[in-house]
């Protein structure tokens, strides 16, 4: 059995794509990769509220996956909405990789004094998150935030062309492009310092660091195909990340984060960010062991943070 695989152009995404065949070639699958051009690819010159942020990324590669012309489409998690055809499912997510944000800042502009950002007063710091404006905005007010589109390369361009002082990446988004970069290629370079941000305070994205294998519920030899790709222990924790995303998916427009830590007595722990309208961050943090009673825990703890006393 071939399996085409569906993703799109951009370079991080042709790699996790690679990834996911390398995993299925490995269990005996012939693979084809079919390159998809979305929405999110096209508009390069707005902010992603602007354009309908949730599934900007994937609602093209979904429609060839319900029309049959895909077997499996591969998605950057934190882009697939939490609620998506009743046709489609996750079928498998591989390990995920590193979870947090990393900032990348020009050399003149590092400042290690100024803490968990360290960047220096006033800098101008690119991303067009609104999850990543409001916790920048809360955490140093002194910075200016701008614009910042683009794939991963074209975005540190514009950082060491001078355009920005820092900008705001997926720490498994580089990871993954410089583990598969040609032989004495660079993609940061050298005179960039990098910064990994706690994800522990600056929260990130649900779902970031994860690759997402979704297929169609009708076919069930693909099921058991993908199935064999599955990390059970990366699926636990999404699954209190990914519940908890459909009730702030459902419950308001706010800026969102979340990160679901498994501890070494594999106890989750979920930590999650909510911004108000006045630009103030609230945040809550719960352990438990069942992914779907934490998410509801959590919510409700952000939920009661944010309703006027």
């Amino acid at each position: 059995m071939t399996l085409r695989i569906g993703t799109r152009g951009s370079a991080l995404a042709r790699v996790q794509a690679a990834d996911v065949a390398r995993r299925l070639q490995a269990c005996g699958y012939a693979t084809e990769t079919v390159i998809i051009s979305t929405a999110g690819d096209r508009a390069t010159d707005r902010r992603f509220a602007d354009v309908g942020s949730f599934g900007i990324f994937v609602r093209e590669i979904e429609e060839a996956l319900l029309d049959g012309r895909i077997d499996v489409a591969v998605h950057s998690y934190k882009d697939l909405p939490s609620r998506s055809p009743e046709q489609l499912m996750v079928g498998a997510v591989p390990e995920r990789v590193d979870v947090a944000d990393v900032l990348l800042i020009r050399a003149e502009s590092h400042d290690l004094s100024a803490g968990l950002l360290p960047v220096r007063r006033g800098a101008q710091v690119g991303t067009s998150a609104a999850r990543r404006a409001a916790l920048l905005h809360t955490l140093r007010p002194d910075l200016s935030v701008a614009m910042l589109r683009g794939n991963v390369p074209t975005r540190v361009a514009a950082l060491a062309n001078g355009q920005f002082d820092a900008i705001v990446l997926a720490a498994a988004g580089l990871a993954r492009l410089e583990r598969d970069a040609a032989p004495g290629s660079q993609i940061v370079p050298d005179r960039i310092v990098r910064a990994r941000l706690d994800p522990a305070v600056f929260t990130p994205a649900p779902a970031q660091g994860a690759i997402a294998v979704q297929v169609r519920r009708d076919a069930p030899d693909v099921l058991a195909a993908v199935a064999k790709i599955h990390d059970p222990q990366s699926g636990r924790a999404l699954q209190a990340e990914r519940s908890i995303l459909a009730r702030a998916e459902g419950g308001c427009t706010l800026p969102f984060g979340a990160w679901c830590d498994v501890l070494p007595d594999r106890t989750l722990q979920l930590h999650a960010t909510l911004g108000r309208e006045d630009g103030s961050v609230v945040r809550a943090v719960r352990t438990g062991d069942d992914p779907e009673q934490l998410a509801v825990a959590t919510w409700q703890e952000l939920a009661q943070m944010m309703s006027p006393a």
